[in-house]
């Protein structure tokens, strides 16, 4: 069920965390009901949003990786089939009952995410067009799809329930121990990805010039797609499948501030926490006080941009030529 606590209220209960003192709340008409608001928005409501913020940033900068390595800007872990490969290890873990054991569920979607991009990266090296490459990406994903669906006609009531808040994606489960998972992702994979900026802008001469610029573009891909894949990984692990953040967010912030990868992956990274944020807020309130799954909002904005950046991309060669 829904409580409504008002923002003034929510500021002052972390206010009165961060500064401690006596807790005084214009919403509540007794100390027991502002202790219950005081437990909803520090238990619930904080660590969902930090939740959705590392996830969204992971995604973004997940998405600037994807994007620069493949020196395309349709490219992101969901259309590659990343993010599905790592779901149907989620649900291959939940299907076999190990979800209780701690860990193993990041585990299972870190392993599913490595096969898809071993399957992405092995076409890369073949494939001249880089919507070839995309179109079996999303090849990929619907084979990935039809695994995770298998499980989830295989198993029984209660798993099955599970596997299905993986495939719809969602923060409602956010809490501190998600966030506690996530930050380490978000926060080394954001370094290390800023990091290899420099090698990223050389990668988008191509392969050639970036060996002239003394960058080995073999290893580089190489680190940068695991990294990637570590990151979206977790994030599927601990709030199901998401898509687009990590498509429309780089893309938009390439246009804002160009092309170089060190600001990128800064930018990008903000607004893509920025914008799961407020996808999630539009989630829970469009039908309050129910919610609607926030890969709905993600995907009524991300797939109409999809489609426009996939015109553009056909329609190009032939107005230039």
């Amino acid at each position: 069920m829904a409580v409504a606590v008002p923002v003034g209220d929510q500021l002052r209960i972390l206010w009165q965390r961060v500064a401690g003192g006596p807790l005084a709340l214009l919403g509540a008409a007794s100390p027991d009901e502002a202790a219950a608001m005081a437990t909803i928005v520090t238990q619930f409501r904080v660590p969902r949003v930090v939740t959705a913020a590392l996830v969204g940033m992971i995604l973004a900068v997940s998405g600037t990786t994807m994007q620069g390595v493949f020196r395309n800007p349709l490219a992101d872990p969901y259309l590659l089939g990343i993010a599905g490969g790592a779901t149907a290890g989620v649900a291959a873990a939940i299907y076999l009952g190990w979800s209780a054991v701690p860990l193993v569920i990041p585990l299972a979607a870190f392993v599913g995410g490595l096969c898809a991009v071993a399957i992405v990266f092995g076409l890369a090296g073949r494939a001249r067009d880089g919507v070839a490459l995309i179109l079996a990406g999303v090849a990929l994903a619907a084979l990935f799809a039809a695994v995770t669906a298998l499980f989830l006609f295989l198993a029984g009531e209660r798993q099955r329930t599970g596997i299905v808040f993986w495939v719809m994606g969602g923060l409602a489960g956010g809490n501190w121990w998600s966030v506690q998972v996530l930050l380490p992702g978000a926060v080394v994979g954001s370094v290390v990805t800023w990091i290899l900026g420099r090698e990223l802008n050389a990668l988008a001469l191509g392969d050639e010039q970036a060996a002239h610029l003394g960058v080995n573009p073999v290893l580089i891909k190489r680190v940068l797609l695991l990294v990637a894949t570590l990151m979206t990984s977790v994030a599927v692990a601990m709030s199901g499948t998401i898509g687009f953040v990590g498509l429309v967010i780089p893309h938009v912030m390439r246009l804002l501030i160009g092309p170089e990868h060190r600001w990128l992956v800064v930018t990008s990274a903000v607004g893509g926490a920025a914008f799961l944020v407020l996808s999630d807020l539009a989630a829970r309130s469009v039908v309050a006080p129910a919610e609607m799954p926030v890969g709905i909002v993600t995907a009524v904005v991300g797939g109409p941009f999809f489609l426009y950046l996939l015109r553009v991309r056909l329609v190009r060669p032939t107005s230039s030529g």
